[in-house]
């Protein structure tokens, strides 16, 4: 195998996001659920013999150091690997949005070159190396939708009904740190403690469950997302009059609503020209696409258990 075309690096919502507690280090303890969306970043891996590691933007610039290279050159140590690659990048997820963008670019990373550098790490492997280069990662290389907790490294797969939902972008990004220190961040109180856990590899969610009437449920980085950025509030505000709700994913400034069974058949027979099953509209700047929730990683075969 000398290349690995056409790797998906798909994003996540976090349908809630609750902050429970505070580690001595400073990194805040987190409850979430997170799902996979099919919006996402495309890479393309080329093998080289030389060892040597190079990130080919097709698009806007990334950062020189960013989390795929991180990620190849974590993975080149760990296995030993006398290999290097070419690494192309066709970014379509926007930055700033608390999608998991970067997070899902580096897992594609790990997962593709372990596959391709002929490797064979196990998940096991691929997931704390991974926690190594940032929080959400291991949620990409488990590869289903799961129950987060920690700071991003216990994950528990869950179950979750096919859904779609309308993502928004606004222009304007903001930085996890400024978020995380807001006087204004929220705590929960409690634990969220879900029956079906226990003792269980996958929690089963009934279809007719809403994710915003499950018992629980909501983004405790929102209001300090919102005393920061006024176009959260207006993303917000935009997506509850058409949609009946809305919510912030991660710390932002990105906002998703579930869309009804009514919109959601629309868009399946092909009427999408009707204007709640569209986001044609948006300010300038701002970004946002119909997206579709993935019962699993289209990478999900590629480490074994």
């Amino acid at each position: 195998m000398q290349a690995l075309y056409d790797v998906p690096a798909p994003a996540k919502l976090n349908l809630f996001l609750h902050v429970v507690g505070k580690r001595p280090d400073g990194y805040h303890l987190l409850q979430s659920l997170f799902t996979l969306v099919d919006w996402a970043d495309t890479l393309h891996f080329e093998k080289r013999s030389d060892g040597l590691l190079q990130r080919h933007d097709q698009g806007d610039a990334l950062p020189p150091d960013d989390l795929c290279l991180r990620a190849a050159r974590l993975l080149q140590q760990h296995g030993a690997c006398p290999l290097g690659a070419d690494i192309h990048i066709e970014k379509r997820l926007p930055s700033g949005a608390g999608m998991g963008g970067g997070s899902s670019d580096a897992a594609s990373t790990l997962l593709a070159l372990n596959r391709l550098w002929g490797l064979d790490l196990p998940r096991q492997q691929l997931l704390a190396l991974g926690l190594q280069l940032g929080a959400d990662v291991p949620f990409f290389i488990g590869g289903s939708p799961a129950f987060v907790e920690g700071i991003g490294e216990i994950l528990t797969p869950v179950t979750l009904p096919s859904r779609r939902f309308a993502i928004v972008k606004p222009s304007a990004s903001i930085p996890t740190a400024k978020i995380f220190s807001s006087p204004m961040l929220q705590r929960s109180e409690s634990m969220v403690i879900v029956e079906g856990f226990a003792g269980n590899e996958s929690l089963q969610l009934s279809k007719t469950t809403q994710f915003a009437q499950i018992g629980f449920g909501r983004n405790d980085l929102q209001k300090a997302a919102e005393a920061e950025c006024v176009e959260v509030s207006k993303a917000l505000a935009a997506l509850e009059a058409r949609f009946g709700n809305s919510r912030m994913t991660g710390s932002g400034s990105a906002v998703f609503a579930e869309l009804s069974e009514t919109i959601t058949a629309r868009i399946q027979v092909g009427v999408s020209n009707q204007p709640k099953a569209t986001l044609e509209d948006l300010p300038p700047g701002w970004v946002g696409k119909i997206c579709r929730s993935l019962e699993l990683h289209p990478l999900r075969d590629w480490a074994r258990d």
